[in-house]
């Protein structure tokens, strides 16, 4: 690889030899044969210098390539999977527009890769209402060529929904440019059957779902908070007649703010019932054994733990609590604001604050009473820094979010995490939650895959030692024998 260094990006090779994950995966991609590793590698560095994907950006691709609506990220499938749609009849075969159309299926996926390390993705190719001007074989190969050889592990599974008879030999086609590894992740769907994959929230109505999400341009339609959001969830009168037990532990817990308040939630009555609030909102009693998390995310305004995911039981043994814990590592104030996906699940404490510097807050994220965690539930946590001279009140902060440049604001998003299981002790469970931070379930395949190649090395090496074991007693033997038949020369020479 470094006889190529020319051919290659250096910001390329500079991750290659500092991100151990990111060569992990391409063994892993390649089952572990380091030839096939090594040229997977080499394509992909000279690809990705081809087609400058550390530099492209928004304002780099034209206008109309975001506008035209074939391409973007929206929502999950039922394995919390982010999915990236492509709108086959928004698509109209053009040389001459290819390389642009390229690139921006490579923005795309290096945006995300970016943003949410390399988690990967299901493609929807939705080919309803399409024809014979739709069908480009050489950009659909693209697509497939860039999960194949270009970003390992990044492909979970390819869901085409409705593809016509005429397309049938064509996928043909792409079959054998898949490989027998990839073509069991060819799911061939219709509105009878798309549901096993994808549920109806994320499914636009012609597919059979109920997501009412329309693409438009702008904003850029790359993140999971595309519906509009208050800041937290709805009081529901399920939590204002809470058990004894959950209103000894936690405590009584006052209504909460949204900058677009919601009808249903409490109203306050006077400033200083405002005020009363966010001082709760700061000194939030923590739920009961819950410890800080061993993951931190160091952003370059707040460190938050944990880094990526927060642990929910299930429905009907879980822990429905989680901290967030935010640090503030500025020599200013920083504001916040957590939003979530699933505003009427969750009560987030408090939502829309501060954080002064160099000291630490916690965020308590609860869920209401009749809900369940979910994996496809996203929390996203945006940050600024203030002047040292601005207040930080409720009116401060509000005006505050409507003038800071967008430029000047941290993001960083958490998964949810759903523990399984049957109902351990509530110490244990809770325990568990905030401590011990368990692998992601769509990370389960390739653990195991990288367990069996352990042991296969493991049982390649033990061969190894076995055979060196015979070969030394058989030459042991050889040495005794020889040695023997030259004692016996010896004496006979005498004799």
């Amino acid at each position: 690889l470094l006889d190529k260094a020319d051919k290659y990006d250096a910001r390329d090779v500079e991750r290659l030899q500092q991100d151990d994950q990111w060569v992990e995966s391409f063994l892993v991609w390649r089952h572990d044969v380091v030839d096939d590793t090594l040229k997977m590698i080499d394509e992909s560095f000279q690809w990705r210098k081809e087609y400058t994907v550390n530099d492209l950006t928004e304002s780099a691709l034209p206008k109309w390539l975001f506008e035209s609506g074939a391409l973007f990220l929206h929502g999950y499938d039922k394995e919390g999977y982010k999915l990236f749609w492509f709108r086959v009849k928004h698509h109209v075969r053009d040389p001459k527009q290819q390389l642009e159309k390229k690139k921006l299926v490579a923005f795309w996926l290096e945006h995300y890769a970016k943003r949410d390390h390399g988690k990967p993705l299901t493609v929807v190719f939705d080919m309803s209402e399409t024809g014979i001007s739709h069908i480009d074989l050489d950009f659909v190969r693209f697509i497939v060529n860039c999960f194949t050889d270009y970003y390992p592990n990044f492909l979970t599974k390819i869901v085409i929904f409705e593809m016509p008879w005429i397309m049938n030999a064509a996928f043909k086609i792409v079959k054998g440019w898949l490989g027998p590894d990839a073509i069991s992740m060819l799911k061939f769907t219709n509105k009878s059957d798309v549901q096993e994959y994808i549920s109806a929230e994320y499914l636009p109505p012609h597919m059979g779902g109920t997501d009412s999400f329309k693409y438009s341009y702008p904003p850029l339609v790359d993140d999971d908070f595309q519906t509009p959001l208050c800041e937290n969830g709805p009081v529901t009168s399920e939590d204002e007649h809470e058990s004894k037990e959950e209103i000894e532990a936690d405590t009584k817990e006052p209504g909460e703010l949204s900058e677009e308040p919601n009808p249903n939630q409490r109203k306050m009555n006077s400033v200083e019932q405002i005020t009363k609030s966010e001082e709760t909102d700061k000194t939030e009693i923590k739920p009961k054994n819950a410890k800080k998390a061993l993951t931190t995310f160091k952003g370059p305004l707040l460190h938050i733990s944990p880094a990526e995911e927060l642990h929910f039981g299930s429905k009907e043994t879980g822990e429905r609590k989680c901290l967030i814990v935010l640090t503030n590592v500025t020599k200013n104030i920083v504001a916040f604001k957590v939003r979530t996906t699933a505003p009427e699940k969750y009560r987030v404490k408090p939502s829309n604050s501060s954080c002064e510097p160099g000291t630490s807050l916690d965020i308590v994220v609860s869920l209401h009473g009749g809900f369940a965690a979910s994996v496809q539930d996203r929390f996203l946590i945006m940050a600024a820094e203030m002047d040292q001279s601005a207040a930080a009140g409720v009116p401060e902060l509000t005006q505050f979010w409507k003038e800071v440049p967008r430029t000047k604001v941290m993001e960083h998003r958490l998964r949810c995490h759903v523990v399984e299981g049957s109902k351990p002790s509530s110490l244990t469970l809770k325990e568990s939650t905030f401590n011990t931070p368990a692998k992601p379930n769509e990370d389960l395949h390739v653990q195991l895959t990288h367990l069996l190649q352990i042991n296969r090395r493991l049982q390649e090496q033990i061969d190894r030692c076995l055979w060196f074991q015979q070969l030394s007693l058989v030459l042991s033997l050889l040495s005794v024998t020889v040695v023997a038949f030259c004692f016996y020369l010896a004496y006979v020479q005498r004799s």
